[in-house]
Parts: C-alpha cells; sequence; structure tokens
C-alpha cells in the first residue's frame, strides 16, 4: 500500500474522519429524536404492532447509521482498503446481520401479538404452543440469515443442502437423540398433555411445568429444583396431569370401639353421610358412607368422596374441616374412636397345675 502525506492526502483524510465522527455523532441524536417521533405516533394511534417493531428495530438502526458511516469514510480515503466488490459483500453483509437481527428481536412479540390475534378470531390455542412457536421463528430467521451471509460470499447453499441428503442417513445417525427430542416436542405441542403452569408427575419426575424448548422440557419440582427433561422421555412415558383434575379425592376408614351399638352406629353413619351431603366444598356425585367391616379392635365405617377444589392447600382446608365435624358428630353421640388393644388373660396357679394334669392324662 503505498501513498504519499500530501496536502490533498490530508485534507481527504480528515474528510474521512470527519464524515465518521458525524455519523457517530449522528447515530445518538438521530436514532433518540426519530424513535421518540415513530413511539410517540404509534401510541397515540394505539398501533402496538409498530410500537414493538420501532423497539425491536431500535438497536440494529443505530449500529446502520454507523456501519454506513464506515463505509463512506473508507470511500472517503485516498487508497485502496479493499476491492470495490468486496465493500459491497461486507456492506450487504452487515445489512442482513442487522435486519435479521431485528426481525429476532421482534419474534418474540408473539408471545403478545398471538394471543390476542388467536382471540379476535375466536380461535383457542393453548400457551404452551406460544413459546414453541417463537422458538420456531428465531430458529428460520437465524437459519435463513446465514444461508444468505454464506450465499453473499460465494458459499453453494443449495449444494449444502443437496449434500446433506447424501449424507443423511449419516446425519440421522448422529442425531438420533436431538430428532427424537424434536419430535418429542411437536408431540408434547400438539397432543397437549399438559401446559405451562401445570402439576404433572411422571415416572421421571413431579412438578410445575416451566417451559418448553425443541429439545427438552423444563419441570419446577416442590423442592424447587429445576429438572430438564428430554422430550423424548415425556413423550414416551405416561403423564398424570394433578392440574387437570375436575375433583379431589377423599377415603379413609374410620374406627369406633366394639361398645358402640347398633343404633348409635346407624346413627353415626347417618350423620356423617348427611354432613357431607350438605357441605358446600363436596361434590355431591358421589358419596358414601358405610359401614364396612368387623376389624380386629374396631368398628369400621368406609368414607369415600371428592372436593370441589384441586389446589392442594385448598384441599387440606377442607379435609381438615370434615374431620373437625366428624369429631364434633362422635362427641354428640358419645361414641368412642377405637385404638388397636390386645386383651391379656391371667390364670391362677391352680388353673394352670389343673390343665397340665388333663394334658398328661390325654398324652398317657
Amino acid at each position: 500500500m503505498n501513498f504519499s502525506l500530501n496536502n490533498e492526502t490530508l485534507l481527504q483524510l480528515g474528510m474521512a474522519l470527519s464524515i465518521f465522527l458525524t455519523f457517530i455523532f449522528l447515530r445518538k441524536l438521530l436514532t433518540n429524536q426519530l424513535i421518540k417521533l415513530i413511539l410517540a405516533l404509534t401510541q397515540k394511534l394505539k398501533v402496538d404492532f409498530g410500537t414493538k417493531l420501532i423497539l425491536a428495530y431500535e438497536k440494529p438502526i443505530r449500529w446502520f447509521i454507523v456501519i454506513f458511516g464506515l463505509y463512506l469514510t473508507i470511500k472517503f480515503i485516498p487508497f485502496t482498503l479493499m476491492t470495490t466488490s468486496m465493500e459491497q459483500s461486507l456492506l450487504r453483509t452487515a445489512l442482513i446481520g442487522l435486519i435479521s437481527w431485528g426481525a429476532f428481536n421482534f419474534s418474540t412479540v408473539t408471545d403478545v401479538l398471538f394471543p390476542r390475534l388467536m382471540e379476535r378470531l375466536d380461535f383457542n390455542v393453548d400457551k404452551i404452543v406460544i413459546p414453541f412457536i417463537t422458538k420456531l421463528l428465531k430458529t428460520i430467521i437465524v437459519t435463513m440469515a446465514i444461508c444468505m451471509i454464506a450465499e453473499e460470499w460465494g458459499f453453494n447453499v443449495n449444494g449444502f443442502i443437496a449434500g446433506l441428503g447424501l449424507g443423511g442417513l449419516a446425519f440421522a445417525l448422529a442425531a438420533k437423540e436431538t430428532i427424537s427430542n424434536l419430535f418429542g416436542g411437536v408431540v408434547i405441542v400438539t397432543e397437549k398433555p399438559f401446559t405451562i403452569g401445570d402439576w404433572i408427575k411422571t415416572p421421571s419426575v413431579e412438578g410445575i411445568v416451566e417451559d418448553i424448548t425443541f429439545r427438552s422440557t423444563k419441570i419446577r419440582t416442590f423442592a424447587q429444583a429445576l429438572v430438564t427433561v428430554p422430550n423424548s422421555t415425556l413423550a414416551n412415558e405416561p403423564i398424570v396431569n394433578w392440574s387437570k383434575m375436575g375433583k379431589r379425592q377423599i377415603t379413609f376408614h374410620l374406627g369406633v370401639t366394639y361398645s358402640t351399638t347398633k343404633q348409635k352406629l346407624e346413627k353415626v353413619v347417618y350423620e356423617i353421610e348427611q354432613m357431607l351431603i350438605e357441605h358446600e366444598e363436596v361434590h355431591n356425585d358421589t358419596i358414601i358412607v358405610k359401614f364396612d367391616r368387623f376389624n380386629d379392635s374396631s368398628l369400621d365405617i368406609y368414607m369415600y368422596f371428592f372436593t370441589n377444589v384441586i389446589n392442594f392447600a385448598d384441599y387440606l382446608n377442607i379435609k381438615e374441616d370434615i374431620n373437625f365435624k366428624i369429631m364434633a358428630i362422635l362427641e354428640e353421640l358419645k361414641v368412642d374412636i377405637a385404638f388397636p388393644t390386645r386383651t391379656l388373660v391371667l390364670q391362677s396357679d391352680q388353673v394352670v397345675i389343673e390343665n397340665e394334669k388333663r394334658f398328661e392324662a390325654l398324652s398317657s
């Protein structure tokens, strides 16, 4: 690179530096004022789409001004740094990158705009689908940007894709688990055995679903540990979704003492059943209260019913309230709750001797 530092060269270098510094100064001034103006206009017109779009492209616009200033600066430099074709390729590469950057930022808006669109179209979409669509859009944007930049620099993308067809078997074998997880994620999104925020239980894990990606599902356990389960594993396991319960079961045996009379036992059964029927939080479709069996040390009453609530804390509150009401019924009827007992029979020495003599007589 040969050049002489004469007055004309110094003047051109000064102009190039001035252009670059001007664009650096305008970068902040123009973008701040322009973005504020557009944001004020979109907010006045209540155009959420336009506001989100401007915010997504705010940083790419700032960098575009710097890159364009740098491009003009190179044009005014009195010596050649690179060929014209390379300059244009670099500029187009930068434009592709900036446009893709803004689109990548804007793709997160689907979390807000997509539900509104579906609401207007009266189309119900599970909320687990929305983050999955967002991740899919981001993957597509990044892939397209890489392909366009590769094409710009002379790489044969079509030939590369065709080559994947020839090496598809080896690729499929190497990426078997990744592909399985991807299809597992598609199965979870389409069949919707659970959604974000649901309480699920599988042979692998139990907890609250926090997120689903192409590869895995993140579940927060009740010990606050975050477990990442591959989608292929979840798709092939039985999944119990406790959040989808319409009602919650309560079943147990209540044992009363053998000293309880038949009349009192019938009264206890009747009073407990009526209490459950009248309870606001007990599901009335299935209420079973029956004298079930003669146990070793108790007369057992079997109870089987459901609560209207499924939240665990509320469920425990209702269960506690029912237990207190059962205790009140037993106290009112003067019926005691049984506890395991054994009767020990003590014989006198004379009785033992007589029994031994009888045993010896029978043996001889």
